[in-house]
């Protein structure tokens, strides 16, 4: 085709109906509804967006971010004050743009080393979380010079701690989300609990404007990577709304800090844990945070030197090669994304209202509604419903270190039911086999997934060879003796070997099937000696912990 046809040739432009018609063919007799995912946050995520954005929303979200970018915020972790100040400053020579402090496992500062951070606090921002109030390096802002003071930037979240004098830009009473997103919470949860947060302080506070001064929001950014761009979106939106039901018509700026969340990290497969942080970073740099801490892939074991620096260059990286920080918004315009900010900030305020009329954050029940999220993310998660790579699908049968590193607070995580199941039975594993029937084709399949299903326990399996016929497996049974055998091969092959199986297979094995069959063939099964059958669904934790039960004594291979 030449370039002039081509500037002359047009296309008749498709509708959602003519899309619609084609999926529908591509489903091959599956429901429509099957494209929709349901969210913990009461939202169905469509498989198309097709209307134009509300422009409104975008206006409001630019107004309510005060720079483009972000600040690099690494976190310096060290065992003690001195190493912290050459860490911290190594760290800003590659990159680091300020001071980040966790201080749940607090250190002793002298005064030479507060003289140190002193000067430091004048020259980059400061972020200080879990501070208690006699932390002695709270002690570093009595040292600075009065006049100094308006150059310290940043937040310090302590509680029960006097702010001295003159810092008009240290912001110290805010809706820190990390505890309650780690207990559970979902988008809309964590929106509306720092609505309801800043609700209670602005009460408490003299004006409204003394209040903001001082207020700031921090959240966890987990992997849902769209419901993450927009939980940030959809707080500027809620916060313009809140101020004006306090009658503030230009509501002042918020800062809002991003930490990569933990909930969705494991400590049997770290490595991929990075991968996790790139997501939740970059999620972060397009939802807009303006201060983003990116986590080492092992900061549940003790990080080292190469995974804070790979924590550090992750948003490096992300600045140089994708230049996203030189717009306001750039998720804005984005269907998808505009239309899951617009039901969150709708979910999220009836929420909000619902937690208010309960008598605000002290009054709500929000321990009982955290406990309901978390029991579902732990279904999903046991389930298979939702993957957690190398914890609960794609598992790897190496020997795993489970130990805690104290640096960091305490969290329940989804991937710790797997995590507590592998190292309790790490050294009792049952010699386990697949035994197979047929060709290939026939069984390989299912034999995967119960390879990877029992990968998951630590359980290590072997193949049988492909057997023609029940009597064949019987005698390979007789001469190997294994703790545990799960039967693979097609329904019609399945229902022509179990009986023989069953009947004949040496005493002591712990025999299941693989495969969902029909309830009273099963039932059958089981009356014969069939223990249970291992299928896609399936509560992987429960499945595994019954495996073990009735394989006491099985030998560790």
């Amino acid at each position: 085709m030449t370039i002039e046809k081509m500037k002359n040739t047009s296309f008749e432009k498709a509708d959602f109906d003519q899309w619609k018609s084609l999926a529908v063919d591509s489903l091959k007799g599956k429901p429509f509804t099957k494209l929709t995912t349901n969210t913990l946050e009461g939202i169905d995520i469509h498989p198309l967006y097709y209307e134009s954005c509300n422009h409104q929303n975008t206006s409001i979200i630019q107004q309510m971010k005060e720079e483009r970018g972000w600040i690099i915020a690494q976190q310096t972790i060290a065992d003690d004050a001195t190493s912290f100040l050459e860490l911290l400053k190594a760290s800003i020579e590659r990159g680091n743009e300020s001071i980040v402090y966790d201080g749940t496992n607090p250190m002793n500062w002298n005064e030479d080393e507060l003289k140190q951070l002193a000067s430091l606090l004048t020259e980059y921002p400061s972020y200080m979380f879990n501070i208690d109030s006699g932390d002695s390096i709270l002690r570093v802002f009595d040292l600075i010079r009065v006049e100094s003071r308006d150059k310290v930037a940043g937040i310090v979240a302590s509680n029960n701690w006097a702010v001295p004098e003159g810092y008009i830009k240290l912001r110290t009473r805010g809706a820190d989300l990390w505890d309650i997103h780690h207990a559970g919470a979902d988008a809309v949860t964590e929106l509306a609990v720092s609505l309801a947060t800043a609700s209670k302080l602005a009460t408490a506070s003299n004006s409204f404007a003394d209040f903001a001064a001082a207020f700031f929001v921090r959240f966890a950014i987990d992997t849902h990577f769209f419901m993450e761009i927009a939980k940030l979106r959809a707080f500027r939106i809620l916060w313009k709304a809140f101020a004006k039901a306090y009658k503030i018509d230009d509501a002042p700026v918020i800062p809002l800090a991003a930490v990569t969340s933990i909930r969705s990290y494991s400590k049997l497969d770290p490595y991929v844990n990075l991968l996790r942080a790139g997501n939740e970073t970059f999620a972060a740099v397009l939802g807009g945070a303006d201060i983003i801490t990116t986590h080492p892939h092992d900061i549940l074991t003790g990080p080292s030197a190469s995974s804070i620096r790979y924590s550090r260059n992750i948003q490096l990286v992300l600045r140089e090669e994708s230049h996203v920080g030189k717009v306001l918004d750039p998720a804005g315009g984005s269907y998808f994304i505009e239309k899951l900010t617009e039901e969150l900030v709708r979910n999220t305020w009836t929420l909000f209202l619902e937690i208010e009329n309960a008598g605000g954050i002290d009054g709500f029940l929000l321990d009982d509604h955290l406990l309901k999220l978390t029991a579902e993310r732990n279904r999903e998660l046991a389930s298979g419903k939702k993957s957690l790579v190398g914890t609960n699908t794609y598992a790897e049968l190496i020997e795993v270190e489970l130990k805690d590193w104290n640096g960091i607070k305490k969290t329940e995580r989804p991937a710790g039911m797997f995590e507590s199941y592998r190292q309790k039975f790490a050294t009792s594993q049952p010699e386990t086999v697949i035994l197979t029937f047929g060709q290939l084709k026939d069984f390989k399949p299912r034999a995967d997934f119960v390879a990877g299903f029992l990968s998951t326990g630590g359980i290590h399996s072997k193949w049988s060879p492909a057997f023609t016929s029940a009597n064949e497996a019987v005698a390979w049974l007789e001469k190997e003796k294994p703790d545990y055998a799960i039967v693979c091969a097609n329904d019609e092959t399945v229902q022509s070997v179990m009986q023989t199986l069953l009947n004949n297979r040496p005493a002591g094995i712990m025999l299941d099937v693989a495969g969902k069959f029909n309830d009273l063939l099963v039932a059958a099964w089981k009356e014969e000696g069939l223990t249970g059958t291992i299928y896609n669904g399936q509560d992987k934790i429960a499945k595994l912990q019954s495996i073990h039960e009735l394989c006491k004594g099985g030998r560790h291979k």
